[in-house]
């Protein structure tokens, strides 16, 4: 039985070479599924092209279609399109994995929260990346094509450019959107608290709406604040998060292992 308020298995018992040879081994299994689901995303990749590339092509003018300027660059398209598909459909395993090679070194209790861990950085995540879509790609989109169109400019598109630009949000925002799970980890290991969030909060939505200023470079204050708004939502909720989840003293059986 592990000592009062310790950790249920001690990380530091495995030797440096056995942590390397724990993380290969969740690599590998990992990579292996990013494939399998990688074949899935191959075989429906037209479709989600066609998804994807939907923002960008209701704001072009009426007939305009994607260029490429490379004989392989349609191939190449859906190779990425069918990576990032595969990243979503294996994000789940992939964060179970994240999980299970940290676990050693929570507490026991800590350990059980594997499942509500796993389904809440996958929901994040799409949610991040569903914002990306349906929000900031359409008013990116917007901006610089009116912007151009301002100038007496022909927009030629080509799909390289355009679904780089558009991947690019779209895993970027999956990822601001892990904030709160990002605050979990931190304030279990001691790192932030609640009340350090709190006191910082008017720097936290300042450096905010920069990054949604950044985003959306539309000059009207409603675009920023489209962005802005809930990533100072997650911001709320991640100090609520630290708050429910803070480290607290050890006392008496509450703080047993596997209490």
């Amino acid at each position: 039985m592990s000592p009062e308020g310790q950790p249920s298995h001690d990380p530091n018992r495995m030797s440096i070479l056995e942590h390397l040879e724990e993380l290969r081994s969740r690599l590998v299994r990992s990579s292996i599924v990013v494939l399998l689901a990688f074949f899935v995303g191959w075989y429906f990749s037209p479709q989600i092209y066609t998804f994807l590339a939907a923002p960008a092509l209701t704001e072009l003018p009426s007939g305009t279609k994607l260029a490429y300027t490379g004989i392989s660059d349609p191939f190449l398209l859906y190779m990425k399109v069918a990576l990032l598909a595969g990243l979503f459909l294996a994000s789940p395993y992939l964060l179970w994995q994240l999980w299970m090679f940290v676990a050693p070194g929570l507490y026991r209790k800590e350990r059980r929260w594997v499942i509500p861990f796993v389904a809440a950085a996958t929901i994040f995540f799409v949610i991040g990346g569903a914002f990306a879509y349906y929000v900031v790609v359409p008013f990116t989109c917007s901006y610089f094509i009116a912007l151009g169109e301002e100038a007496g400019f022909q927009p030629v598109l080509t799909v390289r450019e355009l679904l780089s630009f558009e991947l690019q949000l779209i895993v970027a925002s999956g990822g601001v959107f892990e904030m709160p799970v990002l605050v979990f980890f931190l304030t279990r290991i001691g790192v932030v608290t609640h009340t350090f969030l709190w006191h910082h909060i008017g720097h936290a939505v300042f450096v905010i709406f920069l990054i949604a200023a950044w985003i959306t470079p539309s000059p009207d204050a409603f675009s920023m604040i489209v962005v802005g708004a809930p990533m100072t939502l997650l911001y709320l909720l991640s100090i609520g998060v630290s708050w429910i989840f803070r480290r607290r003293p050890a006392s008496g059986a509450s703080a047993a292992p596997g209490s």
